[in-house]
């Protein structure tokens, strides 16, 4: 079976399992850019808001009850997973998220006639944008939707950042015993703990955890109600008052609406900062990934002070080879949540006068950035980080072998000749403390004593 939709730009024949409607096809048509729908949580928050909605036109006596009550039914149908195949619109597409409220309104509108017995496309009994669009916009339906989504993935994400930090602080107490040379600029120097190391690593992640926390107070700030500019033409203050305290009770998240509507209706600002602190995190875990691949390597010609949980072969040419993959996926994941702000910011300083066209670039890339992050460091944490192990000995004879510790000298002999005992040292291949003793420069249990790598991991009084 089959119908014919119509608009104002002429008719198209949609087939009765097509829970969209002609908006849709259209924005399928016209953006099947990338192969890849709008994403669902994304979707989810858009119906959370038409259910809220529709409760509030409701209570404020502008929906007849069997409208509202199959308008929720319909939205409750999505939210627990179904007809989600219907939502097809392309992530790329032009027109600040019409395309996507219109698959939204399309699908809510035929899933509640056929509920009241109805057939898809009978819009004279709910109509998507007579009703299930009522006392709405895009403008402020997809930017309130967008938060919410981001919401719940920045939530899921700081569990995630809190797991990391607990591993990292586990490691950190494991190796407090380890001591191994430093290494500034990738040159010897002075001694460390490699518990320290990973003291520092799970101090970076609480600072990013903490950041995160502290954005979701901005996210908060919705704009249902404002409509098409911010000046909340066909939506009455009843409404307004009423769909946000709805739309709190139904996510369990405290929104608060904007106190200058149109603001909030033209302005992306909190998702560039959001992503801003997205690549933050990014940046850090880059990093950590950087140095545990530095000081896996090996096993006979690199760092080789830790061992890295073996995932898979390394090689089809070279047996035996094991690569570090895992800290490999995380420098990748950070390099796309650094291209996706990059996207982000021009995407929200693109924005013109009372709108930003581009907000579907931002959910796309935000979203992105999110769930790539939240699962890369969920794999980091169990397929690498937990199991760590340190190569004890090869630590220590790097700790001994550093030149560095010489400046323990400084205060016995000065600068100049603590540099001279340390040159010979690397041009011999000796260890600072045998070039003292050879030269007589100080007693020789007062030099073990201070040139002790132990020694420069204590906290001084």
């Amino acid at each position: 079976m089959s119908r014919i939709e119509k608009d104002f730009l002429g008719s198209i024949e949609l087939s009765d399992s097509e829970l969209y409607g002609i908006h849709t096809k259209r924005a399928f048509a016209n953006f099947n850019v990338s192969g890849n729908s709008v994403d669902k949580d994304l979707i989810k928050a858009m119906v959370m808001v038409k259910k809220a909605c529709a409760i509030a036109n409701f209570e404020v006596g502008l929906l007849d009850k069997t409208r509202k009550d199959a308008i929720v039914y319909a939205c409750d149908q999505i939210l627990e997973g179904k007809y989600l195949d219907q939502f097809v619109v392309d992530k790329f597409q032009g027109g600040a998220g019409t395309s996507t409220n219109m698959n939204v309104n399309e699908v809510i509108a035929n899933i509640a006639l056929i509920h009241l017995g109805r057939k898809p496309g009978e819009y004279e009994v709910i109509h998507p944008i007579d009703h299930v669009n009522m006392s709405q916009s895009t403008n402020d339906v997809y930017p309130t939707a967008l938060r919410i989504a981001t919401i719940w993935n920045v939530r899921e994400l700081s569990e995630e950042i809190a797991e990391l930090q607990k591993s990292l602080q586990k490691k950190e107490h494991e190796f407090e015993d380890v001591i191994k040379a430093g290494r500034t600029q990738l040159q010897d120097a002075l001694p460390v703990t490699l518990g320290q190391e990973f003291g520092a690593y799970a101090q970076a992640i609480s600072r990013d955890r903490w950041r995160l926390y502290k954005v979701e107070e901005r996210l908060r700030v919705i704009n249902i109600g404002a409509t098409a500019v911010g000046n909340a033409t066909n939506a009455p203050l009843k409404y307004i008052f009423k769909v946000t305290e709805i739309l709190r009770d139904l996510t369990k998240i405290g929104l608060a609406r904007s106190d200058y509507l149109m603001d909030a209706t033209q302005n992306a600002d909190v998702f560039v900062e959001c992503s801003g602190l997205l690549k933050a995190l990014a940046v850090n875990l880059s990093k950590i990934a950087n140095d545990l691949r530095l000081l896996s390597s090996g096993p006979n010609t690199g760092f080789n002070e830790i061992n890295l949980p073996p995932v898979q072969a390394g090689s089809s040419i070279m047996p035996g080879k094991v690569n570090p993959v895992i800290p490999e996926l995380i420098n990748t994941i950070a390099f796309q949540v650094m291209a996706n702000d990059f996207a982000i910011t021009l995407a929200a300083q693109a924005g013109q006068l009372e709108l930003n066209a581009f907000l579907p670039l931002i959910s796309k890339n935000i979203l992105e950035s999110l769930k790539i992050l939240k699962n890369g460091i969920r794999i980091f944490r169990k397929q690498c980080i937990d199991g760590i192990t340190a190569n004890r000995e090869k630590c220590l004879e790097y700790a001994k072998k550093t030149p560095a510790i010489a400046a323990a000298l400084i205060d016995k002999i000065g600068y100049d000749k603590a540099a001279e005992v340390a040159k010979k040292a690397i041009l011999e291949g000796k260890q600072v403390i045998e070039v003292v003793k050879e030269q007589n420069i100080m007693d020789e249990n007062q030099a073990e004593k201070i040139l002790d790598p132990f020694e420069f991991v204590k906290f001084k009084e």
